[in-house]
């Protein structure tokens, strides 16, 4: 070989290399390298399932048309209402698992109601690490939901289903805060509803989309952002990767641009708190 086509393997050989590790080393603050995992067409890649095993039932609760997943469409308005029975709660759930990424979903809320409205009123939810698809399941919950009586919104509450994780608030407080903020690691919450930040721009009951985001990284923490904002966050989760899932629950709900950018190592949690 000359030195000439030697030159030429090794040019080829380290442009190789650098393009292997763009691939694998995302900037984790571009919006490049994000992949719909829900095509908007049909649920492959998918599966539904209810709390009743209805299967034909849940093609009525989910109903894909112009590429979003509306839920409770070919359902009729105020079913099951503060009756205690609750069929239709249930999940469609991804068929594949995930530890290190971060998703983003928009949703909106519609006009029907269903099941235990009275308790939880405006209620969905979005579950990620689960690791037991059962309704509901054991995993990590980022909380869709809104009050209307109290006009308080709690999206990006987490629910610790079957989990636990280190949580931050101020002292005396049941409402998250940052570190830098003041807020206190408080320890392992598990089982429990761990309230967000509540005070930040949301759409509520006005057909307009909140875009979320979960930034999860296997078992070393998880952050919750609500329309650009971070609302929630908790640190040394019990449970590593699962799949998702996104819940039918109260309300009429509307899902869209379900997207997820994926992560072969641990991004360092300072490159989003910032």
């Amino acid at each position: 070989m000359n030195s000439i086509s030697f030159r030429s393997v090794v040019i080829v050989l380290i442009s190789t290399l650098i393009l292997s590790c763009s691939k694998t080393k995302k900037d984790p603050l571009s919006n490049d390298g994000f992949v719909d995992i829900f095509n908007g067409k049909n649920w492959d890649g998918w599966y539904l399932k209810l709390r009743n095993g209805d299967v034909e039932m849940a093609k009525k609760v989910y109903v894909i048309e112009d590429e979003m997943v509306h839920v409770f469409k070919d359902m009729p308005d105020s079913l099951n209402l503060d009756t205690g029975e609750n069929g239709t709660h249930g999940l469609f759930y991804t068929n594949k698992k995930y530890s290190k990424y971060i998703l983003r979903f928009e949703y909106k809320w519609g006009n029907k109601i269903t099941n235990n409205f009275k308790r939880w009123q405006y209620d969905a939810g979005c579950y990620y690490h689960v690791y037991d698809d059962k309704i509901w399941p054991k995993g990590i919950e980022y909380q869709v939901r809104y009050n209307h009586i109290e006009n308080k919104n709690y999206t990006g509450d987490f629910v610790t289903g079957g989990t636990s994780l280190n949580w931050y608030t101020a002292k005396d407080s049941t409402t998250f805060l940052l570190p830098k903020h003041g807020g206190i690691d408080v320890g392992q919450k598990p089982e429990k509803i761990l309230e967000c930040l509540s005070n930040v721009e949301y759409n509520a009951l006005n057909d307009k989309w909140n875009k979320c985001e979960v930034i999860v990284m296997g078992d070393k923490y998880t952050i919750h952002k609500l329309n650009g904002t971070i609302v929630n966050m908790g640190t040394d989760l019990s449970h590593s990767e699962g799949i998702i899932g996104f819940q039918s629950e109260t309300a009429e709900i509307y899902y869209r641009n379900i997207r997820i950018k994926e992560f072969d190592e641990v991004i360092p949690m300072k490159e989003f708190i910032k």
